[in-house]
């Protein structure tokens, strides 16, 4: 078999933690000699690395599978590999009910990329489901995102056992990387023209406990800076349980440290804090939201929230309510919460009604669009540091972000070239001054 001859067409779905899954895949299969195709129209083979996070999550992968069958029946497509999240928890229901696929790979399995694209080539079936608890972690990436921007997974698999939450089942026992091989990784970033770098898990902060028997995410970023020269680095997913001085002090006193961290909290009501099993209560969330503020002036918090969770009632959603105008987040997101099988929460009494849940959701974003909206107002006549991304040829206009919004989820700053003709590089810090606001984003030009 010439694997040089077979395309092979990638579908990443999911977070960014899955994308990274899709990096080490891709590695694999070009080490391997297999060529990879943008384009699904022009693959021969495709592969389909899902995410089963939640209901919206598992219909968009499932619609994502069909739409791909599609081109086997219409066009040169010969084959369909699904791995991640989705082919980990439905193992022996997606061969069954979706025949189109020809080859499934569990999360602790996409180190066999190659043998299951070599057999979809062969016109083979193959199935493989490793303990995801012991498979390797990392690996030779192939990096999809812009040149000047990269993720980072420190770690793989929760410990944490939220009841409404699936990812334990799926992805396994918290397991960090070490120290040395994220080093290694983050200079491979830094070579390849990285100036921001979004250090991710499913707990960032819970890292290095299991190897070294403490937390160790100051001690991480401490390392990379000493062997990089990267400009942002960005901490996404940090639990306010494991909110440490020494890492406060870390974020505070580093300036290659961007002052922003994302904290998800999901409620501030103590009895529905009690039911969702998280780490701490109330006054403890209030206490890191404040000391983190008092310690690290100008800090940019993000939240996440889950609003109907089995047995919410007015009060407790009130009680939201009110910390979201008292907290004033930075950014919100919010999710109404989704019944998974499989986890405690779905056998929980006093189910919310979808449309209650939609309300609630209605409600939390309206009021989040009123305070980012306040926040942005200040930032007129204001100058900020932006990473250019892109020119927008249709509205005649580059764009960026600021340190204080992280990619894909964050706001972004519109901004037009007023230092003449000179085309800005995507990659490239430039000042721009802020003149006016549109909901989330901030317009601007160079100064």
């Amino acid at each position: 078999m010439n694997r040089s001859k077979i395309k092979v067409g990638f579908v990443s779905l999911g977070c960014s933690k899955n994308l990274m899954d899709t990096e080490v895949m891709l590695a694999k299969l070009v080490k391997a000699g297999y060529q990879i195709v943008p384009e699904d129209i022009d693959a021969d083979i495709i592969i389909i690395n899902t995410c089963a996070f939640i209901e919206s999550a598992k219909k968009e992968a499932i619609d994502n599978i069909l739409d791909i069958a599609w081109l086997k029946e219409h066009r040169k497509l010969r084959g369909i590999v699904v791995t991640g999240c989705l082919a980990e928890r439905y193992q022996t229901e997606i061969f069954k009910e979706i025949p189109e696929v020809d080859a499934l790979l569990g999360v602790g399995s996409i180190h066999r990329i190659v043998k299951a694209v070599d057999a979809v080539a062969k016109g083979l079936q193959y199935s493989a489901f490793d303990d995801k608890n012991t498979c390797e972690l990392g690996g030779d990436r192939v990096v999809t995102t812009p040149d000047y921007m990269a993720y980072m997974k420190i770690a793989e698999g929760c410990d944490n056992r939220c009841t409404y939450c699936a990812i334990p089942s799926i992805r396994g026992k918290f397991r960090s990387r070490p120290i040395e091989d994220l080093v290694a990784e983050a200079k491979d970033m830094e070579a390849l023209g990285v100036k921001e770098l979004n250090i991710v898990a499913q707990d960032t902060t819970r890292y290095g406990q299991d190897l070294y028997g403490e937390y160790k995410l100051a001690e991480l970023i401490r390392a990379i800076c000493k062997e990089t020269s990267i400009p942002w680095i960005r901490l996404l997913y940090c639990y306010p349980d494991k909110i440490t001085d020494e890492l406060i002090a870390e974020i505070r006193d580093n300036d290659r440290v961007v002052k922003y961290i994302d904290l998800p909290i999901q409620h501030i009501s103590d009895p529905i804090l009690r039911r969702m099993n998280r780490h701490g209560d109330s006054a403890m969330i209030k206490s890191v939201v404040k000391k983190l503020r008092d310690e690290i002036p100008g800090i940019v918090i993000r939240t996440t929230l889950i609003v109907g969770f089995p047995g919410e009632t007015e009060e407790d959603f009130e009680a939201l309510c009110e910390y979201v105008k008292e907290a004033e987040f930075d950014r919100l997101g919010a999710f109404t919460y989704s019944r998974e099988e499989d986890t405690p929460a779905y056998d929980f009494d006093d189910q919310i009604d979808e449309n209650v849940k939609q309300e609630r959701y209605d409600i939390i974003m309206k009021e989040q669009l009123h305070i980012s909206e306040a926040k942005n107002e200040t930032m007129i006549g204001k100058r900020v540091r932006v990473l250019c991304e892109a020119f927008d040829p249709a509205a005649e206009i580059y764009y960026g972000r600021t340190e204080f919004d992280a990619p894909d989820i964050d706001g972004k700053v519109y901004f037009k070239n007023a230092l003449g003709k000179k085309k800005i590089a995507p990659g490239t810090f430039v000042t721009v001054e802020v003149e006016e606001v549109y909901d989330y984003d901030l317009i601007g030009k160079t100064v």
